[in-house]
């Protein structure tokens, strides 16, 4: 398998043709996936918005104070109130907003970003992001992943996620198959467009030398079964049951 990056993409704007702007920079093979950083998705589709679209409600403003009184630094109200319109649920308050998006996400502030946003306030990720790739992946004809940097609980730092897909199986099941010993696996499911995202993430880098495009080429999902499962279901997550318990002590 090798991973290259898209050279060139210019500064995407609102209303751009993503598709036909990577189309005329790479060459896609069938057998490749692409994986695209969620940001350009966000600039083409018009995701930007002000702080002053945002007027703090009650619950906004006890939420900024409740930060700043945790972290000892100024918080704006109207940035919790678009974290707050951005999320289905609020899962932690304190000391950092821990949320849910509307498309099933779990990650902080609803992953609105106030970096790499064109001089706008805030850069929101896109509204339905495997509806983003499903229109890429039908324009281009590969399979599309779009990722996004997110940390992870016991783990320092941040790694590349899919946040959305088209075009693959999200997962590769691997329960009913034998381990070296012959044991029957019972519970393994790979996560594959996880895994993907977060070796494409390698190659694309971060800050203003990163690039948002890169191609997986030579990929192979193999014969096992997939499926599309990628959030794990409430009722199946403990650790946002427990965080649930906490933060409502």
């Amino acid at each position: 398998m090798q991973l290259r990056a898209v050279p060139d993409l210019p500064e995407i704007r609102p209303g751009d043709d993503l598709a036909a702007l990577l189309a005329e920079r790479v060459d896609l093979d069938p057998g490749s996936v692409l994986c695209l950083a969620s940001t350009v998705v966000s600039k083409a589709e018009g995701r930007f918005a002000a702080l002053s679209e945002y007027p703090a409600g009650p619950r906004a403003r006890e939420i900024a104070t409740r930060l700043e009184e945790h972290t000892g630094e100024e918080k704006d109200p109207r940035f919790a109130q678009a974290v707050l319109e951005e999320s289905t649920e609020i899962i932690t308050e304190a000391p950092f907003l821990l949320t849910e998006t509307h498309f099933g996400h779990t990650c902080v502030n609803a992953g609105i970003d106030r970096s790499n946003t064109g001089g706008e306030d805030l850069l929101l990720l896109p509204k339905r992001p495997s509806e983003s790739a499903a229109r890429l992946s039908e324009a281009l004809s590969v399979p599309v992943i779009v990722t996004d940097t997110c940390g992870r609980p016991f783990r320092h730092g941040q790694r590349g996620v899919a946040i959305g897909w088209a075009g693959m199986a999200a997962s590769r099941d691997w329960r009913g198959e034998r381990d070296r010993d012959g044991r029957e696996l019972g519970v393994t499911v790979e996560n594959v467009i996880d895994e993907l995202a977060a070796a494409a993430n390698l190659v694309a880098g971060e800050g203003a030398g990163g690039v948002p495009a890169v191609v997986v080429e030579g990929f192979e999902f193999g014969k096992m079964d997939g499926s599309d499962e990628h959030f794990r279901d409430v009722e199946d997550d403990y650790v946002r049951q427990a965080l649930r318990g906490w933060s409502h002590e």
